[in-house]
């Protein structure tokens, strides 16, 4: 029986389970969605031109390098799916969720490496790297352990990974990235040929409804990977508000937004300890706890009190990190589970 500690809430559910923003869109970017609502009956773009040139200015590469898609992880699928024929792909697990959907999609064979604690495990990945690798794919900071890889170890990888092989790094979470040596993809992409780069404008950017990312790839890789995702392009508003979010005027607001996210995690992480919890080190906008098979009971009894959080049974439980008030609530279910004996 449950004690009223932990007794179903009554508030609206408080959902910390899909790494969102817990800031609504700018007033810019809605008033552009608002607009652009005037012409549903018109066809997207299919070349996304405006908002390629748009990712062509502010990275400073060529538009022939610039993918753009259905979100990071619709961008992952194409590419993974257009490097074929060889059978294997290359991953840390634990990671994104989606990868080994994405690879079993693409008629693939997922060669999982275990973390080195919360951190891919580099030298293990280069090892597993074979004449049979399709691709490999990191996840920087990793989803969902919010480890980082570091510019020293990621570039020792990249020397032994044979240059026919490339290496998708998946920055979805890159603006929550506080270490100073965290490597930028973009720099990696500049001096490995075959490092491909992905980011999203679901994260940081608070557009997860409108499903649309980009990803930085060599050249020769392009057209293939355009080619399979030929149809899957993001629609029109969701390509207006992602030009809109890279103006100058969005790029302010959203490092204060990242900015106090970034206090708002370090608080939480301070809470959840303090209570007694074992919480990993994160750089993303969200938080680990690696209660091993305690992770399914947790996420439950979260549910029954009105929190929604993300567990991977027999490992942990990630929260995204949420507004004040709902961070406020988890911490307080927290304290009640734990007075309550879990």
């Amino acid at each position: 029986m449950m004690t009223p500690a932990t007794a179903v809430d009554t508030h609206p559910p408080a959902d910390l389970s899909m790494n969102e923003t817990p800031y609504p869109p700018l007033p810019g970017v809605r008033r552009i969605v608002a607009d652009g609502a005037a012409a549903l009956q018109r066809y997207p773009d299919r070349t996304s031109s405006a908002l390629v040139a748009a990712l062509s200015a502010r990275l400073d590469v060529g538009p022939e390098a610039i993918l753009v898609g259905p979100g990071s992880a619709g961008l992952c699928q194409h590419l993974v799916q257009s490097l074929g024929p060889r059978p294997e792909v290359v991953h840390a697990a634990l990671s994104f969720e989606g990868y080994p959907l994405i690879i079993r999609n693409a008629g693939a064979r997922a060669v999982p490496v275990p973390l080195r604690g919360y951190d891919h495990d580099l030298p293990a990945m280069a090892d597993a790297v074979t004449e049979r690798t399709r691709c490999v794919l990191l996840c920087n900071p990793n989803n969902p352990t919010g480890a980082v890889l570091r510019r020293a170890e990621v570039e020792a990888f990249l020397d032994r990974v044979p240059a026919d092989v490339p290496v998708i790094v998946d920055e979805a979470y890159r603006e929550f990235v506080t270490d100073p040596d965290v490597p930028d993809g973009m720099d990696l992409y500049r001096a490995y040929d075959n490092v491909c780069v992905l980011r999203t404008f679901s994260k940081a950017y608070g557009l997860a409804a409108l499903r649309v990312g980009y990803a930085v790839v060599p050249p020769r890789l392009t057209q293939a990977a355009a080619l399979t995702g030929a149809v899957f392009f993001p629609n029109a508003l969701a390509q207006a508000a992602a030009v809109a979010s890279l103006t100058p005027e969005v790029t302010t607001e959203l490092t204060r937004r990242c900015a106090d996210l970034v206090a708002s995690r370090a608080r939480l992480v301070d809470a959840l300890r303090d209570l007694g919890l074992t919480v990993a080190p994160s750089e993303a906008n969200f938080v680990w706890l690696p209660l091993g098979e305690r992770a399914a009971a947790f996420a439950e009894r979260a549910r029954a009190a009105g929190i929604l959080v993300m567990a991977l049974p027999g490992a942990g439980v990630r929260i995204t990190v949420g507004s004040d008030e709902a961070n406020d609530r988890l911490c307080a279910f927290v304290r009640a589970a734990l007075t309550d004996g879990f």
